[in-house]
């Protein structure tokens, strides 16, 4: 598939320069992404003040919090990695808003839904990526829910409009296969539906442990979510009607995708590095991403409040990351030092992210001398020699911090267009190179 080229005006780069030996650090990444902005739609909506402590300040977050002041909901971000709200009780403020999600999968999905609750129109859109991001099956529930909400090119993906009227409730089916989102955005929202909602799922749901993090993070304001099968083994969430989000103090936990990148750096480079603030048992799935780590020969030590990766003799695996995709460019990297070919599977879903990212990671291993076998669910990566390269990011975040990760160890890996990570770890650069002191 072809990949947009980098944008002719950014000329910024950065060259990775690679450790002169094993790493012994300790780090702490910034707030989860997908915990702080599921946390902002729980208090947004609650009756009472909510205190969020920890959370991420980034380019995702902060359309998030733009677009919430423009339904009407006052955020106070005065103190750093600190948010307080004053919630709607589910009535938004706003009759008309127009909200620039930029390229923020999260923000627009869980967005579109809760402007749903609202009473008014409501214009959703974003960066000229969001506008090739598919969100018809979102809309297509909200329609059996009783909302007209509708792509406005007409063809499945944002601009999106709804003229909202409340949510009715009832019966919908969503499907799982796209985007996980779309199921959490619904979840989130249907406390405040006229009558009970319940959700039937089409298709295998993809990233699952991020709709049991939308749960967990419901229950922490107080609404419960049912999760069952129908008749036909069909995956159901039931949410009853009358159920309110009431304002809390919630601790956000360090994101652990971007911890992904320096586990990964201990794999790569050798030695150890300790991550604080995540455990076996965290609030994201992405912690399981050690365990792809332990397969390929690293030795992972858990601690209450730490995880402890230390390098150790890589070898290729072949696995299913459907569940923790958005550490697949991470593994990637690990893969080029590994003896042996690395299968990544069950992630089709991914060409739909920032940029389509299996065939991004083809592209760029390739030129990092991999020999890469891109499947429609994933790639086959033949480590290679290693040569210098200047990297693609295609503005996708994930690209470049990942990659980054082989210059810990190959001279003359350039990442192109490095302010991209500002959409979800704005200091990513300043903490890699920290692992060198």
């Amino acid at each position: 598939m072809a990949l947009p080229a980098r944008p002719r005006d950014v000329t910024e780069s950065i060259e990775i320069q690679p450790l002169g030996g094993p790493i012994e650090a300790t780090v702490r990444p910034p707030g989860s992404k997908s915990i702080t902005n599921r946390a902002l739609v729980c208090a947004a909506l609650a009756r009472g003040e909510s205190r969020l402590i920890g959370t991420l300040d980034s380019e995702d977050t902060r359309v998030m919090i733009d677009s919430l002041r423009r339904l009407g909901i006052v955020v106070d971000d005065s103190i750093p990695a600190q948010l307080r709200l004053r919630g709607c009780e589910g009535q938004l403020p706003a009759r008309e808003a127009d909200l620039y999600v930029g390229n923020s999968g999260t923000t627009i999905r869980f967005l579109t839904a809760l402007v749903a609750l609202g009473d008014g129109r409501f214009r959703l859109d974003g960066v000229p990526r969001m506008r090739e991001r598919p969100i018809q099956d979102l809309l297509a529930a909200l329609g059996e829910l009783g909302v007209d909400a509708r792509s406005e090119g007409g063809n499945g993906c944002p601009p999106v409009v709804v003229r909202a009227r409340g949510l009715r409730g009832g019966a919908a089916t969503i499907a799982g296969n796209v985007s996980s989102q779309f199921l959490s955005g619904l979840l989130m929202a249907a406390p405040y539906a006229a009558r009970d909602v319940e959700l039937t799922i089409a298709r295998q749901l993809v990233s699952q442990p991020y709709v049991e993090m939308t749960r967990r993070m419901m229950s922490a304001f107080g609404v419960e979510v049912v999760s069952g099968q129908t008749a036909a083994g069909q995956q159901r969430y039931t949410i009853a009607a009358g159920q309110r989000y009431e304002g809390r103090d919630n601790q956000v936990e360090p994101d652990a995708s971007a911890a992904s990148y320096f586990w990964a750096a201990a794999a790569i480079a050798g030695g150890r590095v300790t991550v604080e603030g995540l455990h076996r048992d965290s609030l994201q799935g992405d912690v399981a991403f050690c365990d792809c780590l332990q397969r390929m020969g690293c030795r992972i030590e858990y601690g209450d409040d730490c995880i402890t990766a230390v390098g150790g003799e890589l070898h290729g695996i072949d696995v299913d990351m459907n569940a923790i995709s958005d550490t697949v460019q991470t593994l990637a990297a690990v893969a080029l030092f590994a003896s042996g070919p690395t299968t990544i599977r069950g992630v089709a879903h991914i060409r739909h992210k920032e940029t389509d990212r299996i065939a991004a990671l083809a592209s760029e291993l390739g030129k990092l001398g991999a020999a890469v076998e891109e499947r429609p669910d994933g790639l086959r990566i033949e480590p290679g020699e290693l040569r210098p390269a200047e990297i693609e990011t295609y503005d996708d975040h994930r690209m470049a911090m990942s990659l980054a990760l082989v210059g810990l160890k190959t001279p003359g890996v350039t990442i192109l267009n490095p302010r991209c990570v500002e959409k979800t770890y704005p200091r990513f650069f300043d903490d890699l190179a920290r692992l060198a002191r």
